[in-house]
This record gives structure tokens, C-alpha cells and sequence, in this order.
């Protein structure tokens, strides 16, 4: 059975009471297969959204994290503050993250160890810029991405990292990747995987499309052989929508 999971991404969205009211408005949904849906939220919603979500099966995740445990980092959020909330992903690298704060392959690594050791379970974003894709070397960087973010780390633990594949030049700007260029590339994250590990790692992974998925496509993604899901922006933001889409993932399941 095809494993899934629809990872939505509310981004910088949501104050406490809109969080509990659109949590409100995704549990009269009645969502199957809960426990392969999470919503990942700012900072401040956690605890609120947290406590909503008690009894529904669907999980709950940080946008963000620092891989220090403590010290002098003002305004950074650790593992262990985010491990007694009770949060179950932690979405690290997102392009946004790349772009606008200075995040590494170095950084992600050291985060991802971080992740792993806590429990935690992180959801990697790699993906390549419409230059990167118009120069026809999208999988020479995002093969790196991979390696450089994977260094160091054994295959039993790999295994539990979800990877979003999204192309940047298809996130916010109501452009999606073909299903085919989406299959292509989420083919060759698992090969990548593979070679690094072996083959029983890299068909294990969960890998999601991350680039403007929504109910009018998401069927048509999903059903691709090597597509685990989906890492949802704007549409998380609607819960007919989002609903729609998790349940486009339970119809294939």
C-alpha cells in the first residue's frame, strides 16, 4: 500500500483564534485517514493548534527550528521547546528559508541530526529556481541539495526524513510543475537516495510534491508511482480545500 502524507504549510499566516477557527472548520470534515495529514504552523499557534487537534489523528509541525539546544540565538526556537508542545514535523529548509534567512546545506544537516535524535520527524525541502531549471541542471543541484543535507546520516534514520520536493519557480506563483516533470523529479530524488543507501532506503522515503498542489490537481499528482504526498501552501489555508486534497490521497491509499 502507498504510503502518504499531506504536509500543510500555513507559512507566516494565522493568529491564534483564526488558527482554532480554521482547525474548527478542517475537523467538521471528518478527514479519513488522519493519521496521514499534519498541518504545520507558526510558532505561536502551536500550543493552540495542538490542543485543538487532540482526538483527530492529524499531526502537528514547526516551520522552523535551531539545532542548538539553548544558548545566545535571540529570537530562534529549539528542539526541546517544540519537543514539550508535542509537535510530531519540523519542516526544515524551505526555499523561503534559503532565500530570505541565509539557510545552508550546512545548517539543514545539522538541524535534520537534531531532528532525528529528538524524535522529531523533519520534512526536507529541496528544489531548484526557474534559472537553475532553464539552464537544464535542475537535478545536477538538487542531487547536491541531497548529498550535502544527507552527510553523515546512517540509513536507518534517513528513512524517517520526509523530503518535499519543490520547484521554486512554482511555489506563490500559480505555476505547477506537469505531473510528469513532478513524477521526473521526485524519481530522481529517490534514485539519488538510493545510491547513497540502497534501494530498500530510497523506496521506503516518503517524497512529496511541494509546488502549488491543490484540489483541482492533487489526484492527478498523487497518482504518481513515486509522489507520497504533498507539502500544501496557500491551499492549507482553506479547508474545503485541504480536506479535498487529503481525501484525494485516502481514495489512493
Amino acid at each position: 500500500m502507498k504510503k502518504f502524507l499531506i504536509a500543510g504549510n500555513w507559512k507566516m499566516n494565522k493568529t491564534e483564534s483564526e488558527a482554532a477557527e480554521l482547525v474548527e472548520a478542517l475537523k467538521a470534515k471528518n478527514i479519513t485517514n488522519p493519521e496521514q495529514v499534519c498541518v504545520c504552523v507558526p510558532f505561536t499557534d502551536l500550543r493552540t493548534v495542538k490542543k485543538a487537534l487532540e482526538g483527530t489523528g492529524i499531526g502537528l509541525g514547526a516551520q522552523n527550528c535551531h539545532f542548538e539546544e539553548s544558548g545566545a540565538f535571540t529570537g530562534e526556537i529549539s528542539i526541546p521547546m517544540l519537543k514539550e508542545i508535542g509537535i510530531d514535523y519540523c519542516i526544515i529548509g524551505h526555499s523561503e528559508r534559503r532565500e530570505y534567512f541565509n539557510e545552508t546545506d550546512l545548517t539543514v544537516n545539522k538541524k535534520l541530526k537534531a531532528l532525528l535524535q529528538a524524535g522529531i520527524t523533519p520534512i526536507l525541502c529541496v528544489g531548484e529556481s526557474l534559472e537553475i531549471r532553464e539552464q537544464g541542471t535542475e537535478q545536477t543541484f538538487v542531487a547536491g541539495q541531497v548529498i550535502a543535507d544527507f552527510e553523515g546520516i546512517g540509513p536507518a534514520d534517513a528513512a524517517k526524513i520526509v523530503i518535499a520536493y519543490e520547484p521554486i519557480w512554482a511555489i506563490g506563483t500559480g505555476k505547477t510543475a506537469t505531473p510528469d516533470q513532478a513524477e521526473e523529479m521526485c524519481a530522481f530524488i529517490r534514485g539519488v537516495l538510493s545510491g547513497i543507501y540502497d534501494n530498500a532506503t530510497g523506496d521506503a522515503m516518503i517524497i512529496q510534491y511541494g509546488g502549488s498542489m491543490k484540489a483541482a490537481n492533487a489526484k492527478e499528482l498523487l497518482e504518481k508511482s513515486d509522489i507520497n504526498g504533498g507539502l500544501i501552501g496557500g491551499a492549507s489555508l482553506k479547508a474545503d480545500d485541504f480536506a479535498a486534497i487529503a481525501g484525494a490521497a485516502a481514495e489512493l491509499s
